[in-house]
């Protein structure tokens, strides 16, 4: 399912990344008094009455301003309206309304898109004050008091926007195609791949780095199953993400791999792995997908019988905190191991949506915990009294025990690792919650 996108807009130095760090719960924007801190876009997933979506931060807007920075955060925050559903503005009500805040008004009014006006600043618990009625001269509709500082007026900001998104959200493909991103740096040979499986030059495909401006889809039936193919923009890293079309191109990576299913990150075997490898990677195990690390252009890597191991070996510390991702060496532009990749893929796509019974979950339960003992501390012994599965995609078990203090990260590692042989869960993260019952 793709998340709604909510970007916040406005003037320099009106609150916007305050604002964001309010909704999201946590200090990611920079926060400062002078204008212009946030130049690149920002997002993060926000939750709002168990309903997600992807908000955006933005550089302040400056239309009639000739100074290189400042166009340039204006044409980052274009991009930004152009691509999301719905657009806060967000105005100062102790500056009043400005004539950048009129430029810019106008400029949302051109966009076609659903507009709230957050008047930020409005601290005070009551009635807003008098100033704050001028900002209907926008002729943007209805406004909204808020201080993004204190969190007053965010719920009521947050149900207006959602009044203007759709809740049929859904892909229209149905739930016998598996949706597989291709993911991974610049040139590392997604669009190629997708150009062999597919059998046509569907991408353009060059040896310009960033040559995939979008995420696409590629529908492929073929014996093996059902698939959609999601390519998209390479993800290079932050400090070197310079073209203005290509930071949104990041943003809708992102977007592609929520989508997912099944995340397929590409490496180019004649580089090796690198730090970015590992974020683009990290994303994805953040977002719970199944994984494929499929190490790309092994036709160009001179080999004996032992390179694959060694390389798989040095790969697996790597990507250490994903341990459970299958490596599958392929050339996409030979089509080698191609078929291996479609077997893996039905095969992480099934452990990502498995469901364990809970008499089987618990008989195993019994059998580790009596081979290892739960950690104690001061006297005090873990018990655990069940383990139930509380959703797939990825497998989420909940552990009730008497103190969840007690339940050392260790003992859940321990659990996983059992729990991930014995069903044989390869390609999935697992996900824990661990809930306290008092005897």
């Amino acid at each position: 399912m793709a998340k709604p996108v909510v970007a916040i807009v406005g003037r320099p130095n009106v609150g916007k990344s305050t604002l964001f760090n309010k909704l999201v719960g946590q200090r990611i924007s920079i926060v400062e008094d002078t204008p212009g801190v946030t130049r690149d876009r920002i997002f993060s997933e926000c939750e709002w009455l168990n309903r997600r979506f992807l908000l955006v931060d933005t550089g302040g807007i400056e239309p009639s301003s000739d100074d290189v920075i400042l166009s340039q955060m204006k044409q980052q925050a274009e991009i930004a309206i152009e691509n999301a559903d719905v657009t806060i503005l967000v105005v100062d009500v102790k500056s009043g309304v400005t004539a950048t805040d009129q430029d810019v008004a106008s400029m949302l009014q051109k966009s076609g898109k659903p507009v709230i006006v957050c008047v930020n600043k409005c601290d005070n618990v009551g009635s807003p004050p008098a100033d704050f009625y001028e900002f209907y001269n926008l002729g943007l509709g209805e406004i909204y008091p808020v201080s993004s500082v204190h969190g007053h007026g965010t719920g009521d900001l947050l149900d207006a926007v959602f009044a203007h998104i759709q809740e049929d959200t859904q892909d229209d493909y149905n739930e016998d195609y598996i949706k597989v991103a291709i993911i991974g740096k610049p040139n590392v040979g997604k669009s190629s791949l997708i150009n062999k499986i597919s059998g046509e030059n569907r991408m353009i495909v060059s040896n310009i780095a960033g040559t995939t401006r979008d995420a696409v889809d590629t529908i492929i039936e073929n014996d093996y199953g059902k698939y959609v193919f999601i390519d998209t923009a390479g993800i290079r890293k932050r400090s070197k993400v310079l073209e203005k079309i290509e930071h949104y191109s990041v943003l809708r990576a992102y977007m592609a791999i929520e989508r997912a299913d099944v995340c397929v990150m590409m490496i180019d075997a004649t580089e090796g792995f690198t730090e970015q490898d590992s974020k683009i990677a990290g994303y994805a195990h953040e977002q719970g997908k199944a994984c494929i690390i499929a190490v790309n252009k092994w036709d160009a890597i001179e080999k004996d019988d032992k390179t694959m191991k060694e390389f798989e070996t040095k790969l697996s510390i790597d990507f250490s905190f994903m341990s459970y991702a299958p490596f599958v060496f392929i050339s996409a532009q030979t089509g080698q191991r191609i078929n291996k990749l479609y077997e893996m893929i039905n095969l992480v796509a099934h452990n990502n949506a498995i469901r364990i019974s809970t008499g089987k979950l618990n008989d195993l339960l019994s059998y580790i915990t009596a081979r290892v003992q739960p950690p104690s501390d001061k006297g005090k012994r873990l018990k655990i009294y069940y383990m139930t599965q509380a959703s797939t995609k990825p497998p989420t078990f909940v552990c009730f025990c008497n103190k969840a203090e007690l339940f050392h990260f260790s003992y859940v590692r321990y659990i996983e690792n059992q729990i991930r042989e014995t069903f044989q869960l390869t390609g999935t993260p697992i996900h824990f919650v661990i809930r306290q019952r008092e005897e």
